[in-house]
């Protein structure tokens, strides 16, 4: 796994593999005005998935006419959450929605199926509750998470390749975040949100997490900073965006890259995309 800069010139090129980009926006509308469009102009993104979109479908597909098709499931509450899939061909079936009714109008899980050289392809994207530890925040994180445990084995159940990309909100081990010592009590590295992931990755659920795969045993790459003090600028990370994939999905994934930006000032979101190249 690689850190590239969101302003390089080149990218690595697909080779014929399908590149799937992952990216927590912060707003699309101030994404787009701080420089999106030429990420992913340069990107050569078969499949995008974003959280924090922010915005209502007509903005969205304004945003995304341009030979995309898209599925966004939008938040009730206005000006928060909202995640979508847009993919350059058109998904068979799509669906917004992690099942239960406690979430079905949040704006935190859209799936899209495909079929790609002749294998079934469904990827979601997720936004996982940032919580707060102490406060109703929390209970709707670990509850979400709880509805994970029953739905990631489900998606696979037909033997299909599956793909969960977003940004989880939790660090898993102590090399995805830079200052973990400072944050075992706080959301985002917490043991029991750990835990979860455990599970995701382990024998009970069998996910892969392909960026740590791909990477091996060291620190990040992060794919988020905080606005606040030298937190881009000392590379004080964390690592809570993810493609978590089956593993029929993760044998065939090439390579990732965290598209960090080349300096503080030309971020247009606190978060990098995560892309990686698969090959059917």
């Amino acid at each position: 796994m690689t850190e590239s800069t969101a302003t390089s010139p080149e990218y690595a090129p697909k080779n014929g593999a399908t590149r799937i980009a992952s990216v927590n926006v912060n707003g699309i509308r101030a994404a787009y005005r701080k420089g999106m469009p030429e990420w992913l102009e340069a990107r050569d993104v078969d499949i995008l998935c974003l959280q924090e979109v922010r915005a209502p479908d007509k903005i969205v597909n304004e945003f995304l006419a341009d030979g995309w098709h898209v599925v966004h499931a939008e938040a009730e509450a206005k000006g928060r959450a909202g995640v979508l899939v847009a993919s350059r061909e058109e998904p068979e079936t799509t669906r917004i929605g992690i099942g239960s009714d406690r979430f079905a109008n949040t704006g935190r899980w859209a799936e899209a199926d495909f079929v790609i050289n002749g294998t079934k392809l469904t990827v979601a994207s997720v936004y996982v509750h940032s919580g707060e530890v102490g406060t109703p925040k929390q209970d709707d994180k670990f509850a979400f998470l709880e509805e994970m445990i029953t739905k990631l084995p489900a998606l696979r159940a037909d033997g299909r390749d599956v793909l969960l990309v977003g940004d989880m909100n939790v660090g898993h081990t102590t090399r995805d975040i830079k200052n973990w010592k400072g944050n075992v009590k706080r959301a985002g590295f917490l043991p029991e949100e750990r835990a979860y992931f455990d599970r995701f990755f382990g024998e009970e659920i069998g996910y892969r997490d392909v960026a740590r795969d791909l990477a091996g045993d060291v620190d990040g790459p992060y794919t988020w900073w905080s606005q606040r003090g030298q937190a881009f600028d000392n590379n004080t990370g964390w690592r809570i965006d993810y493609h978590m994939a089956s593993p029929s999905l993760a044998a065939k994934a090439l390579r990732a890259d965290v598209d960090r930006a080349a300096s503080y000032d030309t971020r247009w979101s606190d978060h990098a995309p995560l892309v990686v190249d698969y090959q059917f």
